[in-house]
């Protein structure tokens, strides 16, 4: 088992709801902290955070749907790492990806990538529950084409759910260690956070991240 430090080194600590007041991003800062974990993650519109020092600061872009203009999800990630974020997790054109369209699917994660150079890290939604093991395979390595630093399963917001094993494991296997791999959606206990991380999971979204680190110990 995984000790609960590694795990807390592993989470973005997330709060996505619409309804998220500044009080409840306030609080989930202070989790944070209290926790041990290693970022926290708004929308970009509760940006820049205060309290956040020391904490990896993570936001989202083109969410939860994806369906968005490159043009507007490159100026909403510039927006982001002007007011403060360190990472942006981006959510593909999952229509053109459905479609088999992979060279767009490239060039609106390439626009992103664009407005957001490193050291700014981007992690790239590929809603793998609502793809087949081809398109999974596809998206990853159109991320990994466009510099992406990481590839992620989900936005936890979409009808086919969120992440599963077998996804984090063919993603793992298809990006070998060149792009980490963000599971996401779904893990609300230990059990779940250590099949993920065993799959090859090298970081965690979570929302209820003190019950899964009461799971495990150091």
């Amino acid at each position: 088992m995984t000790t609960r430090h590694a795990v807390a080194q592993m989470i973005d600590h997330t709060l996505l709801k619409p309804e998220a007041t500044r009080e409840q991003v306030a609080a989930l800062v202070a989790d944070a902290r209290e926790l041990g974990v290693l970022a926290v993650c708004v929308s970009p519109s509760q940006l820049p955070l205060e309290g956040a020092e020391g904490l990896v600061v993570a936001t989202v872009c083109g969410f939860p749907s994806g369906a968005h203009h490159s043009e507007v999800k490159a100026a909403e990630a510039a927006r982001a790492v002007a007011d403060g974020a360190d990472e942006v997790d981006m959510v593909i054109n999952l229509g053109e990806a459905l479609a088999g369209n992979w060279a767009a699917v490239e060039a609106d994660i390439a626009a992103v990538r664009a407005a957001v150079p490193a050291p700014a890290v981007l992690k790239v939604i590929i809603e793998s529950a609502a793809l087949d093991d081809e398109q999974i395979i596809a998206a990853c390595r159109a991320s990994e084409s466009a510099g992406a630093d990481f590839v992620k399963t989900s936005t936890g917001f979409h009808p086919t759910g969120g992440a599963s094993v077998h996804a984090v494991e063919l993603m793992a296997r298809t990006v070998d260690g060149r792009l980490g791999v963000k599971a996401s959606g779904g893990i609300r206990d230990a059990a779940a956070a250590q099949a993920m991380i065993e799959a090859g999971a090298t970081r965690l979204g979570l929302s209820g991240s003190a019950s899964v680190l009461d799971g495990f110990q150091d």
